[in-house]
């Protein structure tokens, strides 16, 4: 037993298994903050029609959708840093041994 975990301390399993936990966890709260009030913000004050993920620019006949690209980018953003202060909070980045 004591090799098993001395195995996931030096791995870093410990972080890994928490990221993905709470990642998942958190996500979909995450997308409905965005999707819900982040993006119908931020679609105003950019002129969409109230919802970033509709902001685009014409060029020609070709319809460039990059309000879903910042619509994404927001969504990693946050949760990566719900993620990031979890896990200082709890204190869960002392748990890996360090080599």
């Amino acid at each position: 037993m004591k090799g098993f975990i001395s195995f996931i301390r030096e791995q870093g399993v410990v972080g890994l298994a928490v990221g993905f936990i709470l990642g998942g966890a958190i996500s979909k709260v995450v997308s409905a903050l965005v999707t819900d009030i982040i993006n119908p913000l931020l679609g105003i004050l950019m002129g969409a029609v109230g919802n970033i993920k509709d902001a685009s620019i014409s060029v020609g006949s070709v319809k460039i959708m990059y309000g879903d690209f910042i619509s994404v980018l927001i969504d990693f953003t946050v949760i990566a840093l719900v993620v990031y202060y979890g896990v200082k909070k709890l204190g869960l980045d002392k748990l890996d041994k360090k080599k």
